[in-house]
């Protein structure tokens, strides 16, 4: 009897182990659009300041990040007041806007701008850890638009963002460890904290474009198709069949949410397509066309420059 229960349990774990995890009717809305943007994240900076600072890191055609590790600081943009951030406090800025992270509450000089501190630290003392978050794909635009200008996470406010601060807690034990892997993981974790981010703007409807679209019940099935397979779709009629809509209604509730009319998100989103196969694959140019959804090479090529800029044979070399 024994022996019959061991075998069954080997059986049974030889099922489970060969079961994927998700099915297509449980995969969440945001894992395919973030999978396909490519995100990646890096922490630059680990750093204690004292006296007079500032910290400046936009301009980089990123999405720039500082996390208050410890003490106080000031958050400065231009138009608007300074803001107090104390520990725990994360600030992002999707759309890379200008901004410092000083000690005062007044303008930076700019003579201290992204000077290290030299010398023995004197309190009161302020840690920083600095990075930002990057997309190897242009598709990313319509999402970083949909997102606020400056996000606040005040992290330090545990019974709003208990699941956040106990992760960045564990991003901080990464940063102070000198262990093998310490930087791996801290990128690693960064990525994950930009979900979190995600999840918290979406939950205050914070958020529009695609991010908005994905959480509509009539857009948010035909983005998730879109995101999933843009060559597989054969036109805004079929859209619309997926949504239960009239092919009008349709198409002005997805301008109206997303910012951009259908077929146009729709070749937004083939031409990504395109120039991932042009850059990974080995496929034709014919073929990459046909994979995207055209039965013509030439109507894909004349697309393709039209919305990437540059034909199809330049990328591939360029890569």
């Amino acid at each position: 009897m024994l022996i019959v229960v061991g075998i069954n349990m080997a059986k049974n774990a030889e099922f489970i182990a060969k079961t994927p995890i998700h099915t297509p009717d449980t995969v969440d809305s945001l894992t395919p659009l973030l999978q396909r943007l490519k995100l990646t994240a890096k922490v630059f900076l680990r750093a204690e300041f004292c006296g007079d600072w500032a910290v400046d890191t936009s301009g980089e055609r990123h999405v720039p990040f500082h996390l208050i590790t410890r003490g106080t600081g000031w958050l400065h943009r231009s138009g608007f007041e300074p803001r107090a951030m104390t520990t725990g406090d994360l600030v992002l800025f999707p759309g890379d806007a200008a901004h410092t992270i000083s000690s005062s509450a007044s303008e930076a000089k700019p003579g201290v701008v992204n000077l290290p501190t030299t010398g023995e630290l004197v309190e009161p003392v302020t840690g920083l850890m600095c990075g930002y978050f990057s997309f190897d794909t242009r598709a990313a635009a319509p999402l970083l638009d949909g997102l606020p200008v400056c996000i606040v996470l005040p992290l330090g406010d545990a019974a709003r963002h208990h699941d956040t601060a106990m992760l960045v807690q564990l991003w901080l034990s990464e940063a102070a460890n000198v262990a093998p892997g310490a930087d791996a993981a801290i990128d690693r974790l960064a990525y994950v904290v930009f979900i979190h981010v995600l999840r918290d703007q979406i939950a205050k409807g914070a958020v529009g474009g695609p991010l908005l679209g994905l959480a509509d019940a009539r857009i948010g099935p035909v983005l998730n198709r879109i995101h999933a397979d843009p060559g597989g779709v054969s036109s805004v009629d079929m859209l619309a069949e997926l949504a239960t809509m009239s092919r009008s209604a349709f198409a002005d509730r997805f301008k109206a949410i997303v910012g951009l009319t259908p077929g146009r998100y729709l070749n937004h989103w083939r031409m990504q397509l395109a120039v991932e196969l042009l850059t990974s694959s080995d496929l034709t140019i014919a073929a990459i066309a046909e994979r995207c959804g055209y039965s013509s090479e030439v109507a894909f090529r004349k697309a393709f420059r039209s919305t990437v800029g540059e034909p199809p044979g330049k990328v591939r070399r360029g890569a």
